[in-house]
């Protein structure tokens, strides 16, 4: 029986598919040359820091969820992408799925012209044509989850990323899929406490997966960020940095908030020691 995650596979190849007849692997290729150097987005995120005693955000811009429907018509991304940076946030994070998340490449691109941070290219990575794509378009992260990839594809698209400049955004739901991305050497690993089979977030698994992520890597909280207290529960876990996406495109001031959250994760990061 198929999951949600492979239904949203199955539509994100299709629309690849159309996208390849318009702008073939060795156009993409091509125009990779032209773009800025990736900018580090492992640094921006802490990973060269002895001590990481702050918490990052990356904000991401997200108009709407297959589990909450619409949430922000967001016409301006450029602007809001710039609140997210003036808010300090360390990376932002682009939404380009089209049929469930309403997204779009035209979005990375006015946002890359926008600001000067990190940009992750987030979406369903199921070929290296996006990788490459995702860098002609100006992402410097791109997003592999491990559900959706074979262990030698995990292996051969973070190779392609990081040839191309580009970190790797790794997600896992499970201890498996932990285990999966550390025999990958993955530095960037993200727990995503919705569970992509059914949608449900249970935010208690958290604090027992990361703790089976390698010290030396960095670790992303993954959903389910309401408020402060769920940014403050993240951090007393082992989060380094959290992914939020509806509790900014749903608040009136997202700068402030960004801020709310980074004070509150530095906050509980002291208090663990």
């Amino acid at each position: 029986m198929a999951t949600v995650l492979d239904d949203i596979n199955a539509g994100v190849r299709e629309d690849m598919e159309s996208r390849k007849r318009l702008v073939s692997l060795a156009e993409l290729q091509e125009r990779t040359q032209a773009v800025a150097p990736a900018r580090d987005a492992w640094h921006a995120l802490g990973g060269t820091a002895t001590v990481r005693d702050q918490l990052k955000v990356i904000a991401e811009i997200k108009r709407r969820s297959p589990s909450k429907g619409d949430l922000a018509s967001i016409a301006d991304p450029a602007a809001l992408a710039r609140q997210y940076a003036g808010g300090g946030a360390a990376v932002i994070s682009v939404l380009t799925e089209q049929r469930r998340f309403h997204g779009a490449l035209a979005d990375l691109d006015a946002v890359r012209a926008a600001v000067d941070i990190p940009l992750l290219r987030k979406d369903f990575t199921v070929d290296e044509y996006q990788i490459w794509e995702a860098r002609a378009h100006g992402a410097d992260l791109v997003l592999l989850i491990v559900a959706s990839l074979s262990d030698a594809q995990l292996v051969e698209f973070s190779a392609l990323s990081h040839e191309l400049g580009m970190n790797v955004l790794v997600e896992t739901h499970t201890e498996a899929e932990i285990e999966r991305a550390v025999a990958a050497q993955a530095r960037i690993i993200g727990v995503n406490v919705r569970n992509l089979k059914t949608l449900d977030v249970d935010r208690s698994v958290f604090a027992a997966l990361a703790g089976q992520i390698p010290g030396n890597a960095i670790v992303v909280a993954e959903s389910g960020v309401r408020d402060a207290a769920d940014v403050t529960h993240y951090a007393a876990h082992g989060a380094n940095a959290v992914l939020v996406g509806e509790a900014l495109v749903s608040h009136a001031t997202p700068l402030q908030r960004i801020a709310e959250f980074t004070a509150a994760g530095a906050a509980a990061i002291a208090a663990r020691g």
